[in-house]
């Protein structure tokens, strides 16, 4: 089941560094012990970069491994896990072919590795790793699939994806008109 966390919502882009969200921290490597949810701020979006509302996300190995300190050495602590998520855009540049309210996916691309993941409620990621997707299907479905669409519609792994990469799920409504 997916849950929305209580944030606060910058009012303007200058107020956006103050907005606070919840996320799923990894302060350290080790146990269970380890994961704290945290009061973190906002990410702000950097110029090509999107920032996604995480609607859900999928729980990997690899983010066990991260927790546990056996990662790559490029994790540092503290770390907001999670390789994969799916949402809908909050901002993006005005020429990026994104806007605010689309269902989007995306995965890897350093994701909970490098960078700050999705185990929040806000996650910023460059424009070309977004794939955007219409499907009716329930949040907590659609949070498992990010890892089965480069095996279902060929999108190399580790690789961006041009921006406005479109998936339409079996589940869609019909579109009128």
């Amino acid at each position: 089941m997916v849950k929305e966390f209580g944030m606060s919502r910058p009012t303007a882009a200058d107020d956006a560094a103050r907005a606070m969200m919840r996320a799923v921290v990894v302060t350290r490597p080790g146990g269970l012990d380890a994961l704290e949810i945290k009061e973190v701020p906002v990410p702000v979006r950097q110029p090509g970069w999107v920032r996604i509302k995480v609607k859900a996300f999928g729980v990997n190995e690899s983010e066990v491994t991260t927790r546990k300190g056996e990662s790559d050495p490029e994790v540092t602590y503290p770390r907001i896990p999670g390789i994969e998520g799916v949402g809908v855009v909050d901002q993006a540049d005005a020429d990026s072919g994104l806007r605010a309210g689309q269902q989007v996916a995306t995965m890897m691309g350093g994701m909970g590795r490098s960078l700050d993941g999705s185990y929040a409620q806000y996650v910023t990621v460059p424009a070309a790793q977004v794939i955007l997707f219409e499907t009716g299907l329930p949040w907590d479905v659609v949070g498992a699939l990010p890892e089965m669409f480069p095996d279902r519609v060929r999108l190399p792994r580790h690789r961006p994806r041009p921006a406005g990469r479109r998936c339409r799920s079996a589940a869609a409504p019909p579109r009128s008109g």
